[in-house]
């Protein structure tokens, strides 16, 4: 089929490429596509092309360079619309191929893409020839480049080889310099070796020499100290002794005196609160009074029973506390953990000592309240109350050993009381004669 456009030539449409657009080629036809595609409208466009319309002619050529450039190939009417805007943006180009004689100064690339998309008789002659030309344009362009690279690289290899040899005479001088300055340090490596070892020996013995004088030292020290602390135990004792001794010359009595006195004062007192509790008459017992009787008023064996009192009743504590000459010890921390643990140690002293000040008061009972010095980070400012006596541990005696030796102090036969609920406390001071009660007692009757 032949057709002519504008009076040219006969179309080429009936020839084929029997080969692959090249390269150059393919990117002008995809450039001329993109440079036409903006002059139609989107009902002119194959339905593929559509989503592009609005792209960029450079965003064009980039995304949809495959599908225009298949549209192109496949669809006729398509590329008579592309051929026939080249025609308008290349007038002269496009009218020397329908004349048959392209210009022989135009780009060969630009020839064969506008005879690709004309489609003029002979047009697949020019594409091809413009592909081989391009291809010996390229094979020369890389023939020149490759021989610029390899004069390159020729003057390289002869500037690494004059580096190279400098280089090694370099490093041969160094090199020699090196080996003597390697011997030099063996020899003095050598010699400071032999010092290091004569070093190590001499270290060794006076190591030696200062372990034994360490160890005598030690045990001079030991000594030393075995016999400070038994000269400090002694002057304790005699610092003791002597206060003591001061104590009892100030009083114009001694310890004996004063245990005996309090004994006495003690019987005493039991005598007269017995004469008291029995009523004695003044008079002598009369023989008629023996014969055992009721007599008005006068309480019954079962009355007597009825008023006995339960071990846990804080009036046990009131009637111990009643007899002549009556002394209340009482374990201070062991008192108020028991009743007021989640208190501090500060305010636990004070509120159990005002407590015991209001109990000494009531009864008239001598009260002493002993805390454990190991709980105590410095020194206690404390002024006792009236009437209680406060006394802390010494370091390394225990509140339980100073309570015992309280309880021992005292004459045989007066009355003591000790408020503790440790089992070792209360075991101990009964056997030394006192009265143990628990705290919980003690507690009771204080609230």
């Amino acid at each position: 089929m032949v057709e002519t456009t504008g009076g040219g030539p006969q179309d080429g449409a009936a020839e084929v490429l029997d080969r692959p657009l090249p390269d150059g080629v393919r990117r002008r036809v995809v450039q001329i596509v993109a440079d036409g595609f903006g002059g139609l409208t989107v009902a002119e466009l194959p339905a593929q092309l559509r989503q592009y319309a609005r792209f960029a002619p450079n965003r064009r050529a980039k995304f949809a360079g495959n599908a225009m450039a298949a549209a192109l190939e496949t669809d006729p009417v398509f590329r008579q619309r592309i051929g026939e805007k080249l025609r308008e943006a290349q007038s002269e180009l496009t009218g020397a191929l329908d004349s048959g004689s392209p210009p022989p100064a135009a780009d060969p690339l630009d020839v064969a893409a506008a005879a690709y998309v004309l489609r003029p008789a002979g047009w697949v002659k020019l594409v091809t020839a413009a592909g081989e030309e391009a291809q010996r344009a390229d094979a020369e362009r890389a023939d020149e480049e490759t021989r610029a690279e390899l004069e390159r690289l020729r003057a390289e290899l002869g500037r690494a080889r004059e580096h190279t040899k400098s280089e090694t005479e370099r490093l041969r001088t160094e090199l020699e310099s090196a080996k003597k300055e390697v011997e030099s340090l063996h020899r003095k490596l050598r010699s400071a070796l032999s010092d290091v070892k004569r070093g190590e020996a001499a270290v060794r013995k006076l190591r030696g020499e200062m372990e034994a004088v360490r160890a005598e030292g030690h045990a001079q020290v030991s000594a030393a100290e075995s016999e400070s602390r038994r000269l400090k135990a002694r002057l304790g004792e005699t610092e003791a002794a002597l206060e003591a001794a001061r104590r009892a010359a100030r009083e114009g009595r001694s310890v004996e005196d004063m245990r005996v006195r309090l004994l006495l004062d003690t019987v005493l007192d039991a005598a007269q609160g017995l004469r008291r509790e029995l009523a004695l008459p003044p008079v002598s017992v009369r023989p008629a009074e023996t014969v055992d009787a009721v007599e008005p008023g006068r309480m019954t064996p079962k009355d007597i029973a009825n008023r006995a009192l339960s071990e846990h009743d804080p009036a046990v504590l009131d009637q111990l506390l009643a007899l002549p000459q009556a002394h209340l010890v009482v374990d201070g921390y062991n008192v108020t953990k028991t009743g007021y643990p989640q208190m501090p140690l500060e305010k636990q002293r004070l509120r159990l000592l005002g407590q015991l000040a209001q109990l000494a008061a009531q009864t008239g009972a001598e009260v002493t309240c002993v805390f454990d010095g190991a709980e105590l980070v410095a020194p206690v400012l404390l002024a006792p109350p009236r009437g209680v006596r406060v006394l802390f541990s010494k370091p390394g005696v225990t509140a339980d050993e100073l309570i015992r030796q309280l309880v021992r102090a005292e004459p045989p036969g007066r009355p003591v009381i000790v408020a503790s609920t440790d089992r070792e406390v209360a075991d101990g001071v009964a056997r030394a004669g006192a009265r143990p009660v628990a705290s919980a007692m003690l507690l009771k009757r204080l609230s």
